[in-house]
């Protein structure tokens, strides 16, 4: 079998593994209420904008909280614009998801500077945690890589633990998707052995975490709605080779991990003292 061969076998029998081993959210578990915490104005519905129809169809009160302004996503448009158009995308967008402009909240840090505003957006999360009281909270992975996204989850457990807040948490993969076996993925290693080490074995040690899924294929439509709301990452308002967008990653197969018939999360409880 050649080294390419076994590659896509590998892939297949992966996520497939990963598909078939997790526990499904029932109906009465999507009535809690919660906060979702994206970083930026389009992780809410890549990462769990499925789950948010589902719950708002169960009847769940639920917020959603924008880190970051998300005005350094290009290079091309004035920063202050560009601010000004992700914000009206984002309410659009949570209004197909189901959720009203007054339950959005955009604390506005900038974009990329997250890990510069810790403290004082640890004391804004708690605030609202505290005025909200959800039974869930929503965070990107812990490891997800972009910096606003892993500060977005230390901001968020902070929080919790200042206020002595207990809630279940649900940890959304979003970058996470953007290797090997989800995508081609761009390793350059030289021989199968390094390439395994690399992005086989983290793989299956993550396959641990991600246990728990909400089904989502009845509501595929509704979320790909959504996410076409978010015009700035899927199309080019200005026509430019440069102009970013996410179907370029991956040539498409990243955006695909969202399309899927199920949101998977990390789930765990913090406790409050």
């Amino acid at each position: 079998m050649n080294k390419s061969l076994l590659k896509s076998s590998l892939r297949r029998l992966y996520r497939s593994l990963v598909n078939f081993r997790h526990i499904e959210l029932d109906s009465k578990q999507l009535e809690g209420s919660a906060i979702i915490f994206a970083p930026h104005q389009d992780d809410e519905t890549l990462g769990c904008g499925g789950t948010i129809i589902r719950k708002k169809q169960a009847g769940a009160d639920l917020k959603i909280v924008f880190m970051t302004d998300g005005s350094s996503s290009h290079s091309l448009i004035d920063s202050q614009e560009l601010k000004a158009i992700r914000r009206e995308e984002a309410l659009a967008a949570a209004k197909k998801l189901g959720v009203e402009p007054w339950d959005v909240i955009f604390l506005e840090v900038k974009d990329g500077k997250l890990s510069n505003n810790i403290m004082p957006t640890i004391q804004r999360v708690s605030n609202i945690i505290i005025d909200f009281l959800p039974q869930e909270i929503f965070i990107p992975y812990g490891e997800d890589g972009p910096p606003d996204h892993n500060v977005t989850n230390h901001i968020v457990i902070a929080a919790l633990k200042k206020c002595e807040f207990s809630a279940t948490i649900y940890e959304y993969p979003i970058w996470f998707w953007n290797h090997w076996p989800w995508t081609q993925g761009t390793s350059k290693e030289k021989n199968l052995l390094s390439f395994f080490k690399s992005n086989l074995i983290p793989e299956l040690n993550l396959q641990k975490e991600f246990r728990t899924s909400v089904y989502i294929g009845d509501v595929l439509e509704r979320k790909q709605a959504a996410l076409n709301e978010h015009k700035s990452q899927f199309s080019e308002l200005i026509p430019h080779p440069h102009w970013w967008t996410l179907q370029r990653v991956s040539q498409g197969e990243f955006l695909e991990c969202f399309l899927q018939n199920y949101e998977l999360f990390c789930q765990y409880k913090i406790r409050g003292i």
